[in-house]
């Protein structure tokens, strides 16, 4: 599927899908996009349909200490520095490049985990990698 052939909307809907799963998320426009909160208060995941017109369909998400780097190291086809946020070690994610479902829905769960507290955390039966 080339990326003129991706209904937007229904990446929209399955990036919504996921993020609203999660223990007290909530979503509102921000900045002019969907944007994603734990309690209404703190963002974790951005969703960007040609930014500024930078002709990406991605997500920013937010993102461990070192991760951001490992990732577009690892696949920069489908990872990216975003603006703004990527200072503070965001990721972008593409979702017009093939990126399996899986490895989406891990970005936006790895970002819930960045920022949920650890109770959110324990609810959703994920890990947030301490002990």
């Amino acid at each position: 599927m080339t990326p003129d052939e991706i209904d937007h909307d229904a990446v929209l809907e399955r990036v919504r899908r996921a993020c609203l799963d999660l223990p007290e998320v909530t979503e509102r426009l921000s900045h002019g996009s969907p944007t994603f909160f734990v309690r209404d208060k703190r963002t974790f995941v951005m969703f960007l349909d040609d930014h500024h017109g930078d002709g990406r369909l991605a997500l920013w998400c937010a993102a461990a200490e070192g991760m951001q780097e490992a990732l577009i190291d690892s696949d920069p086809e489908h990872y990216f520095r975003p603006p703004y946020v990527g200072h503070r070690g965001w990721v972008g994610v593409r979702l017009d490049r093939g990126l399996e479902w899986d490895d989406v829905e891990g970005a936006i769960e790895d970002a819930y985990v960045r920022i949920a507290p650890r109770r959110l955390i324990d609810s959703a039966g994920l890990s947030n990698g301490t002990a």
